[in-house]
C-alpha cells in the first residue's frame, strides 16, 4: 500500500471546484497519477476524518508549450472530485 500522505497532493481552488463544494458537496483535489479510486478514499477518510460518497477522477495530459525556439511539455496531471456523504463537511483553508 502506498503512503497517504502522498497519494493526496493539494487541494485545487478553481471557480469550477467551488461551485461543486456550494451545490453538491464535492471537494476537487490533485492526486498522485498512479493512485486509484480505492487508495485516494481511504486517504481522504483518514487524513480528514469524513465519510466519502463517491470518487471520479480525470487524467489531463500536459500541454505542449514554446519557450522561445525551444519546445517543452507541462507535466501530466491527475484530478479526484470527491463526493462527500450527506451530513459530512469539509473546509479548507482558502486564501490566505
Amino acid at each position: 500500500m502506498k503512503n497517504i500522505y502522498t497519494i493526496i497532493k493539494k487541494p485545487m481552488f478553481t471557480e469550477k471546484g467551488a461551485a461543486l463544494k456550494e451545490s453538491l458537496n464535492k471537494i476537487l483535489v490533485e492526486v498522485s497519477k498512479d493512485a486509484n479510486k480505492i487508495d485516494i478514499k481511504k486517504a481522504i477518510e483518514e487524513i480528514f476524518k469524513v465519510k466519502v460518497d463517491k470518487i471520479a477522477t480525470i487524467t489531463e495530459r500536459g500541454k505542449w508549450k514554446r519557450y522561445g525556439k525551444s519546445v517543452g511539455k507541462r507535466p501530466d496531471t491527475k484530478k479526484a472530485i470527491i463526493t462527500l456523504k450527506k451530513g459530512e463537511k469539509l473546509e479548507f483553508i482558502e486564501g490566505a
